[in-house]
C-alpha cells in the first residue's frame, strides 16, 4: 500500500467494524489487542495514561482532559472513536491528528500481523494509537473506552487515574439489560490501588463501583459529591460555571456550552485533582485555559455544535436515553418558531429508549445514513409515528437537510441528530 487511502481502505475492508458491521465485530475478550501489543513490544507501557469510560460524556470528558494537560505543557495523545470525517481524528497528539504516513507505514509493517491475530478494525487501530503515542514520545495519553469497559480493547492499560461518566441505557445488547449489568462492564476499568473517579452519583450504580473499588483497593471519589456547578452565564460561543467545593470556589468558561458539560466538568475537575496529587503540574491558570479552548486545542466536533447561523442549525451526537434528555434540555433553552429535526439511527439501536422523549410539536425529517447498519427511513419514520412523531421520509442524510432547509423560515431552528453518522455526514456536507 503506497497511500493513506490505500491504507484505511485495507483496514475498513479487511477488518471487522463496529459502525459498520454491528455486534458481529465486538470481540468479548482481550486476546487480540494483548498479540497485537505484545508483537510491538507494548508500547502502552512507555508513557502516561488516562482511561475514560461512561456511557455519555466520555468523549467530552476526554477532549477536556487533554486540552487541559497539553495546556499545561504536557505532550499529550488522544484516543476517541468514533470519527465523524476522518480517521485521523481518533489518534491525536497536542490536537494534530495523527501523521497520514504513519498510517501507511504501520499497516505495512503489520500487515502480516494483521492477518495472523485477525483482529477487529477497533483492536487493530487502538494497537496503532498505543505504537504512535510512544513512537511520538508522548508525555500522557488520554484513553477512551470505545465500548463497555471490562472487555474493550483499550483496557490493557494500566492509568495513573481513570474516570468513569455516567451509566445509561446504550448497547443493551452487548452489555446488559440493566443499569447495574451495564455499570458492571464499566467497572472492568478499576484497577488495583488505581484512583478511579465517578461523574455522576447514581443509587443504582453506586453499589457497583463501591464494590469493585474495595476489590481492588482504588481510591473512590464521586465528582458530584465533591464539587458542584451552576452555569452564570452562556453565550453560543461559551459557558461561565462557578464551581464550588468545601474548599474553594472557581469561576470557568468552557467552550462546550451544552448543559450536559456541567456534569462533565466535575468529573475533569475531579481527575484534575488526583492528577495534582501524584505530582502532575497543572496550575490554575492552565486549567482555566484548557477549559476554554477544548475545540480548537483537541478539534472537538458534534457536542451541541452550532453549525450555521442562517439557517440556524445546531447538531449533536447524543443517540441513547440520556444523550437524548439532555438534547431537550438544551433545546429549551433556544427560542425558535418552529423546530425542524433531521434524524437517523442504527438498525440495532433500541428507539424505545429514545422516541419517547423527543418533541411531537417538531417537524422529522427522517433519513438513513449511509452505513449497513443504518435504519431505513421508512422504518424509523414508522417507528416514530407510534410516538406521535410526524414528519417525511427523506432517504439521504444530505436530502433531509436540504428538505429542512427548504422548510425553514426566519426564526427556526434545525436540530440534527440521532446518531453519530447523521451528525458526520451534515459536517461532512457543509465543509466539503
Amino acid at each position: 500500500m503506497y497511500t493513506y487511502t490505500e491504507a484505511i481502505d485495507y483496514l475498513y475492508s479487511r477488518l471487522p467494524m463496529f459502525t459498520r458491521d454491528g455486534a458481529s465485530a465486538y470481540k468479548k475478550d482481550l486476546d487480540r489487542t494483548i498479540a497485537l501489543c505484545d508483537a510491538i513490544g507494548n508500547p502502552q507501557n512507555s508513557y502516561k495514561t488516562i482511561h475514560v469510560g461512561g456511557t455519555n460524556g466520555k468523549g467530552s470528558s476526554s477532549h477536556m482532559l487533554a486540552s487541559i494537560l497539553s495546556a499545561s505543557g504536557y505532550r499529550t495523545g488522544l484516543y476517541t472513536s468514533p470519527h465523524l470525517l476522518d480517521f485521523r481524528e481518533r489518534i491525536r497528539i497536542d490536537g494534530r491528528q495523527i501523521d497520514a504516513q504513519f498510517v501507511v507505514d504501520y499497516v505495512n509493517r503489520q500487515k502480516e500481523l494483521i492477518e495472523e491475530v485477525q483482529p477487529s478494525f477497533f483492536e487493530a487501530t487502538v494497537a496503532m494509537a498505543f505504537d504512535y503515542f510512544a513512537t511520538q514520545q508522548v508525555d500522557v495519553a488520554i484513553i477512551e473506552v470505545g465500548l463497555g469497559g471490562r472487555l474493550d480493547s483499550t483496557n490493557i492499560i494500566h492509568p495513573d487515574v481513570a474516570l468513569i461518566t455516567n451509566i445509561g441505557m446504550d448497547h443493551m445488547n452487548l452489555l446488559g439489560d440493566t443499569l447495574t449489568e451495564i455499570a458492571i462492564e464499566k467497572a472492568g476499568i478499576i484497577k488495583s490501588n488505581t484512583p478511579i473517579v465517578i461523574s455522576e452519583t447514581h443509587p443504582v450504580t453506586a453499589p457497583v463501583f463501591i464494590d469493585r473499588a474495595i476489590a481492588c483497593n482504588a481510591p473512590l471519589i464521586f465528582a458530584d459529591q465533591v464539587f458542584k456547578a451552576e452555569r452564570i452565564s452562556k453565550t453560543d460561543l461559551l459557558q461561565e460555571v462557578e464551581v464550588l467545593s468545601d474548599a474553594t470556589k472557581n469561576v470557568y468558561d468552557l467552550d462546550l456550552t451544552g448543559s450536559y458539560q456541567l456534569k462533565n466538568v466535575l468529573g475533569v475537575l475531579a481527575v484534575v485533582e488526583q492528577l495534582r496529587g501524584l505530582g502532575y503540574e497543572i496550575p490554575e491558570d492552565r486549567l482555566k485555559e484548557g477549559l476554554a479552548q477544548v475545540q480548537a486545542r483537541t478539534g472537538l466536533q458534534g457536542r451541541w455544535q452550532t453549525i450555521s447561523t442562517d439557517p440556524l442549525i445546531i447538531c449533536d451526537t447524543g443517540h441513547n436515553e440520556d444523550g437524548i434528555k439532555e438534547v431537550i434540555k438544551n433545546l429549551a433553552e433556544v427560542h425558535f418558531k418552529q423546530l425542524h429535526i433531521v434524524i437517523g439511527a442504527m438498525k440495532d439501536k433500541d428507539l424505545d429508549h429514545m422516541l419517547p422523549y423527543l418533541p411531537k410539536d417538531a417537524i422529522y425529517y427522517f433519513s438513513n445514513p449511509d452505513m449497513p447498519r443504518a435504519m431505513s427511513a421508512m422504518e424509523l419514520a414508522a417507528k416514530a409515528s407510534t410516538y406521535g412523531l410526524k414528519g417525511q421520509e427523506c432517504g439521504t442524510v444530505v436530502n433531509a437537510l436540504a428538505v429542512a432547509k427548504d422548510a425553514y423560515q426566519a426564526g427556526d431552528l434545525i436540530f440534527v441528530g440521532g446518531s453519530n453518522f447523521v451528525v458526520a455526514e451534515v459536517l461532512s456536507s457543509i465543509t466539503s
